[in-house]
């Protein structure tokens, strides 16, 4: 038998990656981050449990990857839905959407990836993330930024404190309201991306007032307006 080409292995060891950061998904959305040991996430991958120290330098760097390839995923998923679209709002829309979803659908997973990125390590700076970032940027390029190294980190900023109040525990805000504000913010219709039943919230900025978009026309779509804070 001839030995495997270096493409071959390689593709052996996306795919072993992969298995990896979807079991730990599961389980830590399953069973929450310390009662999920390394070993399970192993067996549940079908793994030697000495990949995962090759791959990843703990659990912690493994959770993150994992949490950022199924971010990855969900935008991915979610901007390129049929009627598939190169408009900039409405691809805004639907990141803002698949973010807040997540935080909605995964609780107990977001919730432990939040905790973690606020530790000393902070973000993993992995191939999952690289890609996570890329979209999401890419999306505010389409948006018509003229300033992304400025408008990117505050977009992402915005959606993780987004995150953040969804999750807060005993004091969660909802995310029909947070959505409104974003939107607000960015100059999003409501009826953009997937809006949630019932409409927007009474009071809330956009709720039973129509958005107030620039009256004139811009070259490109209209860039995030700055914030003080």
């Amino acid at each position: 038998m001839s030995p495997r080409s270096a493409s071959v292995n390689e593709e052996l060891r996306r795919r072993s990656r992969e298995r990896l950061l979807a079991a730990t998904v599961e389980l830590v959305s399953e069973r929450g981050y310390e009662a999920t040991t390394l070993g399970d996430i192993a067996e549940r991958a079908g793994s030697a449990r000495g990949l995962i120290s090759y791959y990843f330098p703990g659990k912690r760097q493994l959770l993150q990857s994992a949490v950022h390839r199924l971010m990855h995923l969900t935008l991915d998923a979610a901007l390129e839905r049929e009627p598939r679209t190169a408009d900039g709002r409405e691809r805004l829309a639907r990141a803002i959407d698949a973010i807040l979803g997540l935080a909605e659908e995964r609780p107990v997973l977001m919730r432990t990836h939040m905790a973690g990125i606020l530790q000393a390590e902070g973000f993993v700076q992995c191939p999952e993330q690289q890609r996570l970032a890329a979209l999401l940027r890419d999306t505010v390029v389409r948006y018509g930024s003229d300033d992304v190294d400025t408008d990117y980190p505050l977009l992402r900023a915005l959606l993780m404190g987004a995150v953040f109040a969804v999750l807060l525990p005993g004091v969660p805000m909802p995310i029909a309201r947070l959505r409104a504000e974003l939107f607000q913010r960015y100059g999003l219709a409501w009826e953009l991306g997937v809006p949630p039943g019932g409409g927007p919230p009474d009071g809330a900025p956009g709720g039973t007032e129509e958005l107030r978009v620039p009256s004139q026309t811009p070259r490109s779509p209209e860039r995030p307006r700055s914030s003080p804070s």
